[in-house]
């Protein structure tokens, strides 16, 4: 079957560039058969990806878990992970045309498509990379089968040198006692959105005036419900016990961090008190309370890693077979991590470039190809920007491996 060829054939045309079944054709023009051996046919890719079936899909996922752990060894991917890094997870529903898509259908949003869940993994000083992904139906919610999918990408976090304090982040869609037992139990933190319940309501509302601290941001943020930038707000925090319906022993002691806003409503405000509006984060990170809550609002950089798959491999689920479009989600998730290893490895700039940017600079690259005394000798651009990039991404992916 050549499994080992034609996932590499996959995974290479993602890096390459392609989005599709047919784009896969890229790695087949030119002199790219000097180079390269073993490439197959998108024909032949096509097949082989309607073959899988769950468990070969969580096969391939235990493989670019496993490269991600190797990665990592060999390149400071995950910089500073030794002290402190972080776990953000979201899903995104990814449209959909026509009726033959198995498990097609209309989440949350409404759109009609397949739900993909992706767990990052990142430090304060590196860009993200892929921890886990996995594809469900397009109606699932948001939550289910996240504890079991957290439990994998922390144990993948932690063997990829993660072995600091360890932060799950996400928003109020994961707010449930399984996520966050499913983190303690394998002793990371949490940060997590806290939807606003009576309990968290009614613990808001304890919270003494002279107990707000003003904040400014540096950027100001866009407030989606009241449409409109915000630019200064107010945090407090007040201990938590959360899930108390639940057996004592099921109890989750934390913190809440609380931001308010002014409601900029006029029908919301009277004369007599200001009407705020609050979001709460449920969490038991040892920063102090200010730091807690702006590396909480770090959590949207798992939208720029969407946004980045949306613009690779991600543009198209390619198959009518949902097992195929699994498989197609785990090798966009290989084929991430390692473009953005190959970024670490070529220059500080490329190291947090988007992966579109890396594609351009560093890999669909014009070049001469010719042979002299059994040699291969690649002719790149004259005066190219990023010739010396290029050359130490060259020189550390062919150089003997670092020692483990």
């Amino acid at each position: 079957m050549n499994a080992d060829l034609k996932v590499a054939s996959l995974v290479a045309g993602m890096v390459a560039g392609a989005d599709s079944i047919e784009d896969m054709a890229l790695l087949r023009h030119g002199a790219m058969n000097r180079l390269f051996t073993g490439v197959r046919a998108p024909s032949t890719l096509g097949t082989f990806l309607r073959s899988f079936t769950f468990g070969h899909v969580r096969q391939l996922d235990a493989v670019a878990s496993r490269l991600l752990i190797n990665l990592a060894g060999q390149a400071p991917l995950l910089p500073g992970a030794d002290e402190l890094a972080y776990l953000d997870i979201d899903d995104t529903l990814r449209q959909t045309y026509g009726y033959a898509k198995q498990g097609a259908g209309r989440g949350y949003t409404g759109v009609k498509g397949l739900n993909a869940l992706l767990a990052i993994v990142s430090t304060p000083g590196s860009a993200p990379v892929i921890a886990a992904a996995r594809l469900r139906k397009g109606s699932t919610n948001s939550a289910r089968g996240a504890d079991r999918f957290v439990a994998d990408a922390l144990i993948t976090a932690r063997k990829a040198g993660a072995t600091g304090t360890l932060v799950l982040r996400a928003d109020s869609a994961y707010y449930g006692h399984d996520v966050i037992a499913a983190a303690l139990r394998q002793q990371a933190r949490f940060s997590i959105s806290a939807r606003h319940d009576k309990a968290v309501s009614k613990a808001i509302s304890m919270i003494g005036e002279q107990a707000w601290t003003t904040i400014k941001y540096t950027n100001a943020i866009f407030d989606e419900a009241q449409q409109r930038w915000i630019s200064d707000a107010q945090v407090a925090e007040i201990d938590y016990t959360a899930f108390t319906s639940r057996p004592k022993a099921q109890h989750i002691r934390g913190r809440l961090i609380v931001r308010r806003v002014k409601d900029m409503n006029p029908d919301h405000q009277s004369e007599l008190f200001t009407a705020y509006r609050y979001q709460a984060v449920f969490t038991n990170s040892p920063l102090p309370m200010l730091a807690a809550e702006k590396a909480h609002r770090a959590h949207a950089i798992v939208e720029q890693v969407i946004a980045d798959l949306k613009n690779g491999p991600l543009a198209h689920l390619p198959s009518g077979h949902f097992w195929a479009n699994s498989a197609w989600l785990a090798c966009a998730a290989i084929a991430f991590n390692l473009t953005r290893t190959a970024g670490t490895l070529a220059s500080t700039f490329h190291a947090k470039a988007t992966t579109g940017t890396i594609r351009a600079q560093l890999i669909t690259v014009p070049a001469r190809l010719a042979r002299s005394a059994r040699q291969l000798t690649l002719h790149l651009p004259v005066d190219w920007p990023w010739q010396n990039a290029w050359q130490q991404l060259a020189t550390a992916s062919h150089s003997p491996p670092l020692a483990a």
